[in-house]
């Protein structure tokens, strides 16, 4: 199982917000490379970064951030916020991406992501899928669709992508503890590989998103407030 310790960057900062709200944000580092550094040290060979800006507005600022980070740190990157064009992945991926998470775009123009796959290969293409109460949300977790997050994740394998960021809202930010049953129903239904997240803040977490199939699980406020060692995720589930 791959862990991926989140960056998520609001205003060029490391921040986190609570079921994806953007007004109860809490910053925890002014600068989202040190974050990065700090998840290196503790052993990461993964990153999953969030533009929340882009992801918000449409338009990315942090193509420089993600520079600084392949600049210092050996690690792979995976960036979603404010995906919207073949241009955007092009952007992100010159500037160090090694994979580009599309989100809203994957729900209103999936030829993109067909387009995307054929251009750069699976390897370098995931969706982001963000659900509540069941339903795709876009434009950065404000506005919730009318297809359901295991439809969409369907349409998606057609269109040749072969992971899945999954995400409840809900869950996000809370410490609650992840959707199991939804991440195994997106699991089992579709067999892609899907990677858990919102709401992780425990070891009996993460072997629950193991056991219902998850392929990786991201983890953000509980490693950021010390409520897990990422060090020790990585040893147990990382590193078997």
């Amino acid at each position: 199982m791959r862990i991926y310790p989140a960056v998520d960057i609001l205003g060029g900062k490391a921040v986190r917000l609570f079921q994806g709200d953007y007004d109860r944000v809490t910053v925890f580092n002014d600068s989202p490379a040190d974050a990065a550094r700090a998840w290196v040290r503790k052993g990461s060979e993964d990153l999953h970064i969030v533009d929340l800006d882009g992801a918000r507005y449409g338009k990315s600022y942090i193509g420089e951030i993600i520079r600084e980070i392949k600049a210092e740190v050996s690690v792979r990157i995976q960036v979603g916020g404010g995906i919207r064009s073949l241009d955007d992945i092009e952007e992100r991926l010159s500037s160090g991406a090694d994979r580009v998470i599309i989100g809203t775009a994957a729900v209103r123009d999936p030829q993109l992501v067909r387009e995307a796959v054929g251009r750069w290969g699976a390897e370098k293409i995931a969706v982001g899928i963000d659900a509540k109460n069941g339903f795709a949300a876009v434009k950065g977790w404000q506005e919730v669709s009318e297809i359901s997050a295991v439809s969409l994740g369907l349409k998606m394998k057609e269109c040749g992508i072969t992971t899945i960021i999954y995400t409840d809202i809900s869950r996000d930010g809370t410490m609650s503890g992840p959707n199991i049953a939804a991440t195994e129903e997106m699991a089992k239904r579709t067999g892609l590989d899907i990677i858990a997240s919102g709401g992780i803040s425990s070891m009996r977490d993460i072997e629950n998103a193991e056991t219902a199939g998850a392929a990786g699980v991201i983890v953000g406020r509980a490693v950021y407030d010390g409520s897990l060692d990422l060090g020790e995720v990585i040893e147990r589930f990382a590193r078997k």
